[in-house]
């Protein structure tokens, strides 16, 4: 069952570990942005009122 596996070289596995960490920031900013337009709705609708 090893023999089926790939055995990933050590640059092999930085660059994995710098797109995961990039694809953690992506989301991460994402987060905080619909976070940021969320708040700004809801605080634009309350002024309204």
């Amino acid at each position: 069952m090893d023999a089926d596996r790939v055995t990933l070289t050590d640059k092999q596995k930085k660059a994995q570990r710098s797109r995961s960490v990039a694809i953690g920031v992506a989301l991460a900013a994402l987060v905080v942005i619909f976070y940021v337009v969320t708040m700004m709705k809801f605080a634009a609708n309350g002024a309204a009122q």
